[in-house]
């Protein structure tokens, strides 16, 4: 059987699943979640839908690729995590990798491998890959950094080294530092020789104590994919850091996805969050990982930035760099250098060409057809007196017939 025909198959699959479910939560029940308290909501995630994940489904599913998810561990309890998880290692001591007492790596690792569950209609966008759950924190929060749990560059760069060892081939790293950590940028080099592509979040403005547009690392590194949110409009707003180490952006609000073992959860309905972006453009490169095996990182980068959404093919942006990540056309367009828009693996960057704009000069000339114009409006109005004439005299012939006859 074809790998296009058995993509097919798996969708057909998908979709068949998802007929008949009961909501047992609404949208926005769902925003109120509770370990413990199993809830499901019927309707698919709207970023499934942006994302044109149905059409990306007829080419691949993620089958075969394994994503680790380097964060704060993934709650293998959770029912949409059956089958979907293979084993990984914690950096944390003494807590374990598929438990997850924050719930943001379950998130993340919901966005990407959720399985169908009866009730539900969260599906990940790759259905197929599997995850890998690398645990390198304990919590965000101030006091379990000073308590050495929190997320540290050189656990992020064990992970990350960790991932690449043991067969990734996406490392999904949502978290950022600005700091240009030397462990961390080998770690990302190593892994892309390895051939695995890390896809980082570009950093959220909210939750950093460093406010200003500077790089993020390890997304700011040349192997990685640094990814920015967008709100429902598809617009990039000031939540995300912007900067030129800006790869591609990715839906970060209305985030339908799994949370501990409780479930689903609607998170972040306001503000956008990198963090939920990162996981669908990891998704994204886990269909191009089946697709395209032997085609490795740097080409995956460059399909996922050649094809996304935005006004100029030949031009990127600060805040969205190359776009919208758009994973059907990745999976399907022609990415040689013909191609406009960031320079193929081993070309050199293209110069982008812009017009200068013209100048208008508003200064006062006389007009060259003047007096022909003069001209004609004259003999227009002598035209016209003369027709009123004629009309006037034969008026008056005529009554003065009338008159005689009478």
């Amino acid at each position: 059987m074809s790998p296009r025909r058995t993509a097919a198959a798996a969708v057909a699959s998908l979709v068949a699943g998802l007929g008949g479910v009961v909501a047992v939560a609404s949208p926005a029940e769902a925003a109120q979640c509770e370990p413990g308290k199993v809830q499901y909501v019927a309707q698919e995630p709207l970023a499934l839908r942006r994302l044109n994940a149905r059409f990306a489904w007829t080419q691949a599913t993620g089958r075969g690729v394994v994503v680790a998810v380097v964060d704060s561990g993934v709650d293998a309890r959770n029912a949409h995590f059956k089958d979907a998880l293979v084993v990984g290692k914690s950096f944390v001591p003494q807590l374990p990798a598929n438990r997850d007492d924050l719930g943001h790596g379950t998130a993340v690792a919901g966005e990407i491998v959720a399985r169908g569950v009866k009730g539900s209609g969260l599906v990940g966008l790759a259905p197929e890959a599997k995850v890998m759950p690398v645990r390198v924190f304990f919590s965000d929060a101030e006091e379990s950094r000073s308590a050495g749990v929190g997320p540290r560059p050189d656990r992020i760069a064990a992970g990350i080294r960790y991932a690449a060892d043991h067969g990734a081939k996406v490392v999904n790293v949502s978290m950022s530092t600005p700091t240009d950590d030397p462990a961390l940028r080998e770690a990302v080099s190593y892994a892309t020789r390895r051939g695995a592509l890390v896809v980082a979040s570009a950093g959220n403005r909210n939750v950093s104590e460093d406010k200003s547009d500077s790089p993020r690392y390890p997304a700011a590194y040349p192997e990685a994919v640094a990814v920015a949110a967008v709100d429902a409009s598809d617009t990039v707003g000031e939540g995300s850091i912007h900067g030129p180490h800006v790869d591609l952006a990715a839906p970060g609000t209305q985030i339908l996805t799994t949370y501990l073992d409780a479930g689903d959860c609607l998170l972040e309905q306001d503000e956008e969050s990198t963090s939920f972006a990162t996981a669908y453009v990891s998704a994204a490169a886990a269909l191009l990982a089946q697709r395209f095996p032997t085609e490795g990182p740097a080409a995956w980068k460059h399909r996922l930035e050649s094809t996304a959404a935005r006004d100029r093919r030949d031009q990127r942006t600060d805040a969205a760099g190359w776009g919208l990540v758009q994973p059907y056309e990745a999976l399907t367009a022609l990415t040689d250098s013909s191609v406009e828009g960031p320079p193929a693996p081993g070309e050199s960057p293209r110069p982008v060409v812009t017009a200068a704009p013209e100048r208008i000069d508003l200064s006062a000339r006389p007009d060259p057809y003047a007096p022909q114009r003069t001209a004609a409006l004259w003999w227009s109005l002598l035209g016209a007196g003369a027709l009123v004439a004629l009309a006037l005299g034969g008026a008056m012939r005529t009554g003065r017939a009338r008159r005689r006859a009478a």
